[in-house]
Order: structure tokens, then C-alpha cells, then sequence
């Protein structure tokens, strides 16, 4: 039984302390060249570096979206590194997002990639796709519960493709968004102040009053800012679930460096606006 504090207590007592926000560290070639900097090793280390320093102490997670560092290679890959252990240190909360899903031994592989505390790689949380079954999740279920960890669920995205998916109807008549949520439910089931085990839901989706949200564990809601989302959103979307919500900004912040100063009043003007809806 692992002796480490769960990411669930870890992540509540962030959000508390530190407001509830979700800052993406997305460094894209876009976002890169509006910053000044070259699409390279350098300017990878350049942006992360900036990110990190300006926000890892008033935001609760950083997600870092693992494609655009592996793009790089494996100079890309010892940037993530450097990355993650800084914000670590900083005492930030990292969710890798790596969506990761397979099956077996190498699923277990991924895990270990991500959750075993012996990797470089290390994270609190980690993003995977249950879309080979949810069983196919165990290895990762098994090992984040070992090391205090947690995942994210891939449950009911705001990308428009993912609805021919998470919405189709089973034979038991739930569909498979709602599938994955009850299997959240029950992972978390008994944990206090909240589950490590969360959902990925759209805050763009609208009104999801017909899904269980309340699973007993967080809820990532990407979709704020730039996608059209509002903090205000927020209630009407999550429901009694809403304290959970941890909101994923991404460009909405991030477009404002590498002004240190400009990234800290944009993280902070979300996180306002989140705590003000949810406390509504």
C-alpha cells in the first residue's frame, strides 16, 4: 500500500491554495515564432523555461503536451525532463499529456514511462485513452495507485470527432462516455476530499446535464479561452460536479509571453474568473 499522498488530496489542496487553474505548456511552432523564437531545441528550452518561472507559483498544474517536445527528438525529450522537474520543484503539479493507451506489457510500459517515480519522466498525472477498453487502463490504474499518482480519462472531448465515439450507444443503453465515467466513479469510490482517478470533459460541450459528472475525482476542462469557452461557462456545463473542474488554459495564457509580467496577470484574471463562477 503506497504511503505516498494520493494526487487527489494533492491536487484538492492545490486548488484551494493556488485557485484551480490548468496552464498548458504547449510550445507549437506558431506560439514559438510569436514569441521571438527560432522552432528549434533553443527555443523550446527558452519557452518551457519562461513558462515555468513566470507561473509554477500561482497556478495549480501545468500540462505539458508531450507531441511538441518528442517532435524534437530526443533533445526534445531532455527538455520535457528539465521541464517537468523544475515545475516539480517549484511545487507545481504536473499532468503529462500524453494520452497514452494500449494493452498488455506495453501499456505497462507507458505507465512506468510516466508514473513510475524512478523516471525521468515522472509526473502527478498522466492523460490516457481507454478507447481499447477501459481494462486496458489497469497497468497505468495499478501503478498510479502504487506511487500516489493520477490519470485523466479521455471521457467526453470537445474535439467534434470524438462524439461518433464517446456517444455511441451501447447495448445496455449507456453510451461509452458515460461508460467511462461510471468506471471513474468507482475507482474513486470512498476517497477523500476527492478521487485520483479524472475525467477529460469539453468545457465547450454545452449542456451535459444527461452524464454523471460527479465522479468523485476531477474533472479537466479544456476549452477555456481561446476555444470559445468562458469561465462562466462552468456551472451550466459541470453541474453539482463544478468544485471539481480543473480548467486547461492553454493559448489564452500563453499568448501573452514571453512578457513575464503579462503571464502572470493572464493566469491570474482566469483564475479569478474561475473561482468567481464557481463559488457563484
Amino acid at each position: 500500500m503506497s504511503t505516498v499522498t494520493p494526487f487527489g488530496t494533492r491536487l484538492r489542496e492545490a486548488m484551494d491554495t493556488r485557485g484551480p487553474l490548468c496552464v498548458g505548456i504547449d510550445p507549437h511552432a506558431a506560439l514559438l515564432a510569436q514569441w521571438g523564437l527560432a522552432d528549434d531545441i533553443a527555443g523550446l528550452e527558452t519557452f518551457s523555461r519562461t513558462v515555468v518561472e513566470a507561473l509554477a507559483d500561482q497556478v495549480a498544474v501545468f500540462k505539458p503536451q508531450a507531441a511538441f517536445f518528442e517532435r524534437f527528438g530526443s533533445r526534445g525529450v531532455a527538455v520535457l525532463e528539465r521541464t517537468v522537474a523544475d515545475a516539480r520543484a517549484a511545487g507545481t503539479l504536473v499532468l503529462m499529456d500524453a494520452k497514452r493507451g494500449d494493452i498488455g506489457s506495453t501499456m505497462a510500459a507507458y505507465a512506468s514511462a510516466f508514473l513510475d517515480p524512478a523516471s525521468p519522466l515522472f509526473s502527478d498525472a498522466l492523460t490516457v485513452s481507454p478507447y481499447l477498453g477501459y481494462g486496458s487502463l489497469k497497468p497505468a490504474v495499478d501503478l498510479a495507485r502504487e506511487s500516489g499518482a493520477g490519470l485523466f480519462v479521455l471521457a467526453l472531448t470537445s474535439n467534434p470527432e470524438g462524439a461518433e465515439v464517446q456517444r455511441a450507444v451501447r447495448e445496455d443503453g449507456r453510451t461509452i462516455g458515460a461508460t467511462m465515467l461510471a468506471h471513474l466513479a468507482t475507482e474513486n469510490a470512498g476517497a477523500e476530499p476527492m478521487g485520483s482517478f479524472g475525467a477529460v470533459v469539453g468545457a465547450t460541450l454545452g449542456d451535459l446535464s444527461s452524464f454523471d459528472l460527479d465522479i468523485n475525482g476531477p474533472l479537466l476542462a479544456p476549452g477555456i479561452g481561446a476555444q470559445g469557452a468562458t469561465a462562466a461557462d462552468l456551472p451550466a456545463v459541470f453541474g453539482k460536479a463544478v468544485r471539481n473542474v480543473v480548467p486547461n488554459v492553454s493559448r489564452g495564457v500563453l499568448q501573452h509571453g514571453p512578457d513575464t509580467a503579462a503571464l502572470r496577470a493572464s493566469a491570474a484574471a482566469f483564475a479569478d474568473e474561475v473561482r468567481a463562477a464557481v463559488s457563484a
